[in-house]
């Protein structure tokens, strides 16, 4: 980790709105969807659930494109690591995007919009928690996808600044689940109750 500090400028503008943003994706839709399972403000203000679903699911892509686009600057705006300079380790990011780009895609189609976009804070549940491909090989499999995206796309640009923003993606995301899972799994669990309750 100590070379790899060496090689990367954390006080470069590009840099630090890359961590920022890193940073700041998931505690926003954390402590939105928090607020909205408390209070149900937004989903009041824009008349339903899955408006307000929508909108949040809306504006957290937008804040992933700001974070890539910052990601991305932060990389192309310092030196490049000379042995990722090699076709072995291209192939190995373009395997690792591919990899992320399929985990992504289909805990997208496993779980749908209102899944991926927290519908769960919004009242909007499914009858169970998701447990087909890719939930049923590892927990977290957006999460873990959009890491694999993100070091792939490090290695592709043979960056020492975008394998550490890539740490930077893991920590966050092992904090996030460590605040998101318990959480939802006591939504389900009120939701089983009730089930037991009204059969």
């Amino acid at each position: 980790m100590t070379w790899l500090l060496g090689s990367v400028d954390p006080a470069d503008p590009c840099f630090v709105a890359a961590v920022l943003t890193i940073i700041f994706n998931p505690l926003f839709w954390n402590v939105v969807a928090r607020w909205e399972q408390k209070t149900r403000k937004l989903s009041g203000a824009l008349g339903s659930p899955y408006l307000g679903c929508y909108a949040l699911g809306g504006v957290i892509l937008l804040l992933n494109v700001l974070r890539s686009h910052c990601f991305t600057q932060a990389m192309l705006n310092q030196p490049t690591m000379d042995s990722l300079q090699d076709p072995m380790a291209h192939w190995l990011g373009l395997v690792l995007l591919g990899a992320g780009s399929v985990l992504v895609l289909s805990s997208f189609f496993a779980l749908g919009f209102t899944g991926t976009f927290l519908g769960d804070y919004f009242g909007i549940l499914k009858e169970a928690r998701v447990t087909s491909f890719p939930f049923n090989i590892l927990d977290n499999p957006m999460y873990w996808g959009s890491t694999a995206n993100y070091l792939g796309w490090a290695i592709v640009h043979a960056s020492p600044t975008g394998l550490l923003l890539t740490v930077v993606v893991a920590v966050s995301y092992v904090v996030a689940t460590l605040y998101e899972e318990p959480f939802t799994a006591e939504i389900y669990r009120q939701k089983a109750c009730q089930s037991r309750k009204g059969s």
